[in-house]
């Protein structure tokens, strides 16, 4: 895999790997809490090197360091709304769609892998948005306030999604994934499942089963 390219589009800073010709599917990934758009490549490795992968900064500042796609308020590390996810995912969503625009890729069904922070926002994405999303990863993450009655509401009807967690995951409990998959399986999704002994990280099989996911399409 070449080394993705550091650029700026429209005040976003983002990392691109862009195949030749012109790509089919668009990855886009989302970093966690205090990431930035180099945190996600270890996980995009070994993906195929068709698919076009933009990993963009998240908007919001972290003072200790990093960046940030939502305001963290006192008491709610564990207890987020889709309403403060809801500004970054909609400035993210018209960034990727106007970068497409402006490269010739499409951008009308895009594909999205998030870890922790940023799998909620994964979540809210294809909450408020599912026939914008095509497929999406979210790995150590959890569905924020008010996303399953949108799931519920919009319906995921045959959407593949992959969820991973850890049994040992200290910052964001194992019980977040079993409801979250529950939650996506109510709304139609096609959800593919991996659990290990792993932390607040994706473990060695979850890599390879996530990368057999992406590999499918």
């Amino acid at each position: 895999m070449t080394d993705p390219q550091l650029l700026t589009f429209n005040n976003w800073t983002y990392r691109l790997r862009m195949p030749p010709g012109n790509p089919e599917r668009l990855l886009v990934l989302i970093h966690g809490w205090m990431g930035d758009e180099n945190s996600m490549w270890v996980l995009a490795h070994n993906l195929p090197p068709e698919i076009a992968i933009l990993a963009p900064r998240a908007p919001i500042v972290v003072p200790e360091g990093g960046y940030s796609w939502r305001k963290i308020k006192p008491g709610t590390w564990e207890n987020a709304a889709v309403e403060d996810f809801h500004p970054a995912a909609d400035s993210l969503l018209a960034f990727v769609e106007d970068w497409a625009a402006s490269t010739g890729v499409d951008g009308n069904k895009i594909e999205l892998m998030g870890f922790s922070q940023g799998a909620a926002m994964s979540y809210v994405l294809a909450s408020l948005y599912p026939q914008r999303i095509r497929q999406f990863a979210a790995l150590s993450g959890f569905i924020p306030q008010g996303g399953e009655a949108l799931l519920a509401a919009h319906r995921l009807s045959g959407k593949p999604v992959f969820v991973s967690h850890g049994r040992q995951d200290d910052m964001i409990p194992l019980e977040q994934a079993h409801k979250a998959v529950a939650q996506l399986e109510l709304a139609g999704a096609q959800v593919t499942y991996c659990e290990s002994d792993a932390g607040h990280k994706v473990s060695k099989e979850c890599l390879k089963a996530m990368e057999l996911f992406f590999g499918k399409s």
